[in-house]
């Protein structure tokens, strides 16, 4: 039996690899634990609380098997490079990012554990495609499965976007839009409450970064502004922070608004129709002067999804994007084709497939 651990860092990146869980456990030749991580909590902008005991708890009351162990693994399956990754040993290391979107950390943070060796799944060809062009192709071993996180989307009735619409008491004869910036950079700084304009005209989903929440990363007035929005108008609602699984959202809404999150390209994986807000480039770069995007945002998805960079260009996007053109159709199937391979639902067994065929080659 293979003894696999799965490092969750983050809660939120649990739904990045619970398909891949899941196909696991239904082969009795696999036994499954979970490993939290601290996924601190920022009180006052000053303490960082930890929320590991209570996420432990959690796991542990829906019938996981949690440890803190780090040792003793066959394989151990990340949704970002391990922290410490000498403490887990020899073992098969196994990465499946958390978002499939356009901000390098996802490469970068596995190219600066060059000592420790990776099997990293990517959703297509435009990943490995930077990747080469960085010179890293043989910084891991790179596998162009699909990723499992967009597997949900292709369940079929997996989610109930007529239940939800009922949920959340949206206008049935209503467009929704999804408003679903990224933490930093971010198009909030910019668009603040001048995205209540949509209403009343369309619903108005928001959903923010699990960051926007916490107080650490970012500040905690992200989250005020919209709750206080979502208070004032019955056609706003803002998701709750404990509700990390945007996909039954994206599914729900018509058009979508955000800025360098991976949920652009996640909207795109549904062939539909996204709005990009183009950050100005002075924060788009790391320390060292490595771009923070693996795409120029002026380019990322040009010709398919409409863009906006002043926030008075809202509802000239937002139609755009209801009432694509033939050419805006025509670049989507494009792009989508390059982003993702196999948009089937069976990336998870496509990566587990490999798994299975690695452990067997070490043993």
């Amino acid at each position: 039996m293979h003894k696999v651990l799965f490092a969750l860092k983050k809660k939120y990146y649990w739904n990045a690899l619970f398909p891949l869980y899941q196909a696991l456990s239904k082969d009795n030749n696999y036994d499954l634990w979970i490993r939290v991580g601290k996924d601190a909590k920022q009180i006052l902008r000053i303490f960082d609380v930890p929320q590991k005991n209570r996420i432990k708890q959690e796991f542990v009351q829906k019938g996981y098997q949690v440890t803190e162990e780090t040792l003793g693994f066959d394989a151990v399956i990340c949704g970002d490079a391990l922290r410490k990754p000498e403490r887990y040993g020899d073992c098969l290391r196994v990465h499946v990012d958390h978002g499939v979107g356009i901000k390098t950390l996802r490469i970068r943070n596995v190219q600066r554990q060059k000592d420790f060796h990776y099997h990293v799944f990517l959703e297509g060809q435009a990943w490995y495609d930077f990747i080469k062009s960085l010179g890293w192709e043989n910084v891991a071993d790179f596998h162009i499965t699909g990723l499992p996180k967009l597997d949900p989307f292709f369940w079929q009735g997996y989610y109930d976007s007529h239940a939800l619409q009922i949920k959340l008491g949206l206008h049935p004869e209503k467009k929704t839009v999804l408003f679903a910036p990224s933490y930093n950079p971010s198009c909030i700084q910019y668009l603040r409450d001048k995205i209540e304009e949509l209403v009343p005209e369309y619903n108005l989903v928001i959903k923010l970064h699990p960051y926007s929440w916490g107080g650490k990363y970012a500040p905690r007035s992200q989250h005020r502004l919209y709750e206080r929005m979502a208070k004032q108008y019955q056609e706003v609602f803002l998701i709750p922070k404990e509700e990390y699984d945007i996909y039954p959202y994206l599914i729900l809404a018509d058009t979508m608004i955000s800025d360098t999150s991976s949920v652009v390209n996640e909207f795109l994986a549904l062939g539909k129709f996204g709005i990009i807000y183009i950050l100005p480039n002075d924060k788009l770069n790391h320390s060292d002067g490595m771009p923070k995007l693996s795409v120029d945002p002026a380019k990322w998805l040009e010709g398919a999804f409409p863009r906006m960079s002043e926030p008075d260009e809202l509802h000239q996007v937002v139609e755009a994007a209801l009432n694509p053109s033939d050419e805006m159709k025509k670049q989507l199937t494009h792009y989508r084709n390059y982003y993702f391979t196999k948009l089937d639902g069976q990336a998870s067994h496509r990566v587990k497939q490999e798994i299975d065929k690695l452990l067997k080659g070490a043993q």
